[in-house]
């Protein structure tokens, strides 16, 4: 038996590649001539779905197109002036009152358009439990909050106190079954990116 664990341990000394340097942390990163048509086509693989919208009604009208939205029987919005919303944040007593939820439309801070994840962040939140909690996921993200990069995106964040925050990109998925995709086993099943003004 120790023979065959020396053996073994020495063929892998053996095989041990060269250590390589790391990549520099400074330098140019992609950036992105369109950022909004490249953080849609990431957003897209990614599982998730891009819509365009300008102003308030324009918003109402993309959201009209949804199916989601038209099948929605409950609707969480941490935005004001959803007419269709009747899961109001104020009424919540207990994240537990979000069960059954089919849809919620919540505010995010910025896009990434490398990844196309969207930075959530804790004040557009009245319940940060929506965001799992819902079948559907609406995030509406101004147009021109999109950087190209994380490292951008990194140099965005801000934590002046305790508080959350998250990157979500696409809806939920797992594969560690038998490596067989499952969409929406630990979360939201559908995720659309609203982005509002001209891009």
């Amino acid at each position: 038996m120790s023979a065959s664990r020396d053996a073994i341990l020495a063929a892998v000394r053996r095989a041990r590649r060269a250590a390589a340097p790391l990549p520099p942390h400074e330098g140019p990163w992609t950036e992105a001539p369109d950022r909004a048509r490249a953080f849609e086509a990431a957003l897209e693989a990614s599982g998730g779905r891009c819509l365009r919208a300008e102003g308030g009604a324009g918003l109402e009208t993309a959201l009209e197109a949804l199916p989601a939205f038209a099948a929605a029987r409950r609707i969480y919005s941490a935005l004001p002036g959803l007419r269709r919303a009747n899961v109001q944040p104020a009424a919540l007593g207990d994240p537990r009152d979000l069960e059954g939820l089919d849809l919620a439309l919540l505010p995010g801070s910025f896009g990434v358009a490398e990844s196309g994840a969207v930075w959530v962040d804790a004040p557009g939140l009245a319940e940060r439990a929506a965001l799992w909690l819902a079948e559907h996921v609406v995030l509406v993200v101004p147009a021109e909050a999109l950087v190209d990069h994380l490292h951008a995106a990194y140099a965005r964040l801000r934590f002046p106190g305790p508080g959350f925050g998250c990157f979500v990109a696409g809806p939920s998925k797992t594969a560690d079954i038998e490596q067989a995709l499952v969409v929406g086993a630990q979360g939201p099943r559908g995720l659309t990116v609203v982005l509002l003004g001209p891009t």
